[in-house]
């Protein structure tokens, strides 16, 4: 992209907390690539339930599409957790039918395996005393397989407090190590390589 177009990305979320986290993440990544002119709309949010229903992505897809420019960069960002499901299944199942709603768009759809906060554990070294976490932290070795994420940020409080998606996620976005997140997570890495897909129209290395 040009240093003169400004680059839109819309996108939708199923957890209250990366309302917030999500555009600290975004703008990070779109700093580090020195895209300086970028709208990032906050993210509109969909229960995952009804997301992943047909017609859900379809139509959530179609109104996010509406707000980017046909003919500039950006796209639609969808991002939910994987959950139980196999991300190699889900997520090409869920990109098929949003790009085939809205063809005229760059889509990308990523699943946080299992959940979003799985890539706070992959960058668990860098978070040490930040949200009330403990210093000295090591990235679990089943952080992409754990079930509670959630349970285990709380765990490793050092202020007695529990996590708090809507209050702590959009600090530890703010802090998280990009680079460590990236070597620990695959998920976090495809999180990444498509959003430089949305910027620029070419899969990130």
């Amino acid at each position: 992209m040009s240093s003169t177009e400004k680059a839109t990305i819309a996108s939708v979320v199923e957890g209250e907390g990366e309302l917030g986290a999500l555009p600290v993440l975004l703008r990070r990544l779109l700093y580090a690539a020195e895209v300086w002119n970028a709208d990032v709309l906050p993210p509109f949010h969909v229960d995952r339930g009804r997301l992943v229903r047909q017609g859900g992505i379809e139509s959530a897809v179609d109104a996010l599409a509406r707000r980017v420019p046909v003919d500039g960069p950006g796209g639609v960002l969808l991002l939910i957790d994987a959950d139980d499901d196999c991300p190699a299944d889900l997520g090409p199942a869920l990109l098929r039918r949003a790009e085939a709603t809205r063809p005229d768009r760059r889509i990308a759809v990523v699943l946080a395996n299992r959940e979003f906060e799985a890539w706070f554990l992959a960058s668990a070294p860098s978070l040490g005393g930040k949200a009330g976490l403990d210093h000295g932290l090591d990235v679990p070795a089943n952080h992409e397989t754990l079930r509670d994420c959630k349970g285990w940020l709380t765990h490793h409080r050092a202020d007695g407090n529990r996590y708090r998606p809507r209050v702590d996620q959009s600090a530890l976005a703010s802090a998280m190590d990009i680079e460590l997140a990236r070597r620990h997570s695959d998920s976090f890495d495809k999180f990444c390589r498509d959003i430089t897909y949305l910027i620029s129209g070419k899969r990130g290395d």
